[in-house]
């Protein structure tokens, strides 16, 4: 699957992208979590996806689309059967993050929408979405494309339970 533009591609993740997944992931992960999950407990998750994992999930042939823009990797997202049971077979999109640089002018829109164009040709009848509760800027972006919230959890960071939700389309 790939979506295109003159400046704007969406493609599937190659071990040449792997350099740029990298950074993406820490980058994104600060911008979008720092001050809402613990310092010690972000950093160890940064730590622990560095380029060896990317490797090894591009290998595995992973659902990772990325996105360029001008012939530079700006973003990228994870997508596949939804992980929680249950009686309807949903599609769920793991991940969705952008170079801060590039957030806010429609790429993660772009992904989103390949995402959902890739979950539907496998025939999956709905989607789900999990974003922290904390993550206003997330609950925007999936309010805005039609999500609705469909349930709660809480995941833990040591001591602290965080708020998670299930944004849902039909």
């Amino acid at each position: 699957m790939i979506i295109e533009s003159p400046l704007i591609k969406v493609r599937r993740a190659v071990a040449g992208d792997i350099e740029a997944l990298d950074a993406i992931y820490r980058e994104s992960w600060r911008h979008a979590y720092t001050g809402i999950i613990p310092a010690l407990h972000l950093d160890r998750m940064i730590r622990g996806r560095g380029a060896a994992w990317w490797r090894k999930a591009i290998i595995r042939n992973e659902d990772i689309l990325v996105i360029e823009a001008a012939g530079v990797v700006a973003g990228y997202a994870t997508f596949g059967p939804a992980r929680a049971g249950g009686a309807q077979r949903r599609g769920e999109i793991y991940e969705i993050y952008l170079k801060p640089v590039y957030q806010g002018i429609g790429l993660g829109e772009r992904l989103f929408e390949a995402c959902r164009t890739a979950l539907d040709n496998r025939s999956y009848s709905g989607l789900i979405v999990w974003a922290l509760g904390d993550n206003t800027s997330a609950a925007d972006f999936y309010w805005r494309r039609g999500g609705r919230p469909a349930g709660t959890s809480k995941e833990p960071f040591g001591r602290t339970k965080l708020s998670k939700i299930a944004y849902s389309w039909p």
